[in-house]
């Protein structure tokens, strides 16, 4: 695979410091190359799965991961929680991604020294919801670089200190590009719904949502 991009239809937007939306980053044919690459990851050595929390209670969303296994809230490079199995390695091709959409939401050169050694990929189904959260279990503070593809969602974006309010709703579409490092890097996040049927059916994905974050773990 090769990191090709065109120019999305919108610009960059600060919603805080250190966290910009870019809509429209990837192109309907960048899109059906990320769906057909998590597709191809899904079929092992490690499924998807829908991760248990330490109180018993299991997401609604079902997770794969790249490079290093998350399990709450921990990385490791077998995935004990599911089948022992060794995760797949973290692809060249979706590093460079990564460096590139930190070039088009900073707009400068720090990307150069972005080394993304996981990702966490997340398929949202139709009820499917994510509670607010904070990104924390990496030893490096680099930014999450998030790209979504499929069904609209609405994802609310808050504050580093508490789950609740100001935090900033915001409508991400298929395609859309998302990207929080500085002093927006370990604010609280969530996912409160999906908006079924919102998709492009051209995007390659006939229901639900993907999202695909990429971290440095800072991990040796």
């Amino acid at each position: 695979m090769t990191a090709l991009f065109e120019t999305g239809p919108g610009g960059p937007r600060e919603v805080s410091p250190g966290a910009v939306h870019i809509p429209g980053w990837l192109s309907l044919q960048q899109q059906r190359t990320l769906v057909e690459a998590c597709r191809e990851f899904g079929r092992g050595p490690v499924p998807y799965r829908a991760a248990s929390l330490p109180g018993g209670h299991e997401m609604s969303v079902r997770t794969l991961c790249l490079g290093w296994h998350w399990a709450p809230y921990k990385y490791t490079r077998t995935a004990d929680d599911v089948n022992g199995a060794r995760v797949l390695g973290f692809p060249g091709w979706l590093a460079d991604w990564g460096r590139r959409a930190l070039a088009d939401a900073y707009g400068d050169q720090r990307e150069d020294s972005y080394e993304p050694d996981t990702a966490l990929i997340n398929f949202y189904e139709d009820t499917a919801k994510m509670g607010m959260h904070q990104d924390k279990d990496e030893r490096a503070d680099f930014p999450v670089v998030s790209l979504s593809v499929g069904d609209d969602c609405l994802f609310r974006f808050g504050n580093t200190e508490t789950r609740t309010k100001p935090y900033t709703d915001i409508r991400l579409r298929s395609g859309d590009l998302f990207v929080f490092g500085g002093p927006a890097r370990f604010a609280y996040h969530g996912v409160p719904r999906i908006y079924p049927g919102t998709a492009d059916p051209e995007c390659g994905l006939t229901g639900g949502r993907l999202n695909l974050t990429m971290r440095v773990t800072g991990l040796s």
